[in-house]
């Protein structure tokens, strides 16, 4: 079952669409879509051009040569999947998003990272990406016609409270990708947090998917006395546009975190707004 509003918590989409396997009296319709679902899944929901597209695999896949999970592998050690989220990525960042793309979840702890770095370091690349699709965790959920699909987020796919809260920092809504719209881009999200084995809160993302990093120092704590004065709020915003000499670019990427008061909540909550900036989430400290 999911835990709370799939709405809320931005996985309404995942939660609502079953999931996709080929079978042998599949419609041309359809093995397109089962085509459109792995490259979502594997390639974290980034666009794919034409250009980039595995157009021999396809055709195999397409005549029934190629079961699911061999397609996967095939797009898993393509240049475009190595290039997008390995070559450019750190190692536990390549590592995370190999568990979100192939398993549908996030690592369970630190030895889970460490087993698939000591993969990289003794067999290389493409022994890393079989180790996750011949994994009986991988047979034993998907098998060889399911697409994988994103299950972290549902009880029966975590271990611990503090894997389900993980999931989150690994997808916040199905109109994010694994790079774009996140502001970890390819610095590691999890792995402080798996090697403390630290649950973090999970909060609704912002607008169109809005992906809220912890900025670590840019803290503001407003109002005096604020930590005797009543229950003090925590309010995340990002969305601040980044000021130019004479303009305001139109990238947004600044990000910070407001300790304040409840007697300071609505003016804060305004400022914020005139500035441009867009709340995240409200939670009280």
């Amino acid at each position: 079952m999911p835990f709370g509003p799939a709405s809320r918590l931005g996985v309404s989409l995942f939660d609502e669409t079953p999931p996709l396997e080929w079978v042998a009296s599949a419609s041309e319709t359809d093995r397109e879509a089962l085509i459109r679902a792995v490259y979502r899944q594997v390639l974290g929901n980034a666009y794919v051009m034409e250009s980039e597209r595995a157009t021999v695999p396809e055709s195999q896949f397409k005549r029934g040569e190629l079961s699911v999970r061999e397609f996967i592998r095939t797009i898993a050690k393509s240049d475009l999947y190595q290039s997008r989220f390995f070559s450019s990525c750190a190692r536990y960042r390549a590592i995370e998003l190999n568990f979100r793309h192939f398993l549908g979840r996030p690592p369970l702890n630190l030895e889970e990272m460490r087993f698939h770095s000591t993969i990289l370091d003794t067999e290389g690349y493409e022994a890393e990406i079989d180790s996750y699709l011949d994994s009986d965790e991988y047979q034993t959920t998907f098998g060889e016609n399911i697409v994988p699909y994103i299950r972290g987020y549902k009880t029966e796919a975590c271990q611990s409270m503090v894997q389900f809260t993980h999931t989150f920092q690994l997808v916040r809504g199905a109109s994010s990708s694994s790079l774009k719209g996140d502001l970890a881009g390819k610095s590691p999200k999890l792995n402080a947090l798996v090697i403390q084995e630290t649950a973090v809160p999970v909060v609704s993302p912002a607008g169109s998917g809005a992906v809220f990093r912890d900025p670590g120092s840019a803290r503001t704590r407003l109002g005096s006395g604020a930590s005797e004065d009543g229950k003090i709020y925590r309010i995340e915003v990002t969305g601040y546009r980044a000021k130019t000499f004479n303009s305001i670019s139109r990238f947004r990427t600044a990000n910070k975190v407001y300790l304040v008061p409840y007697n300071k909540l609505s003016e804060e909550y305004q400022r914020i707004h005139r500035q441009g900036g867009v709340i995240a989430s409200i939670t009280a400290v």
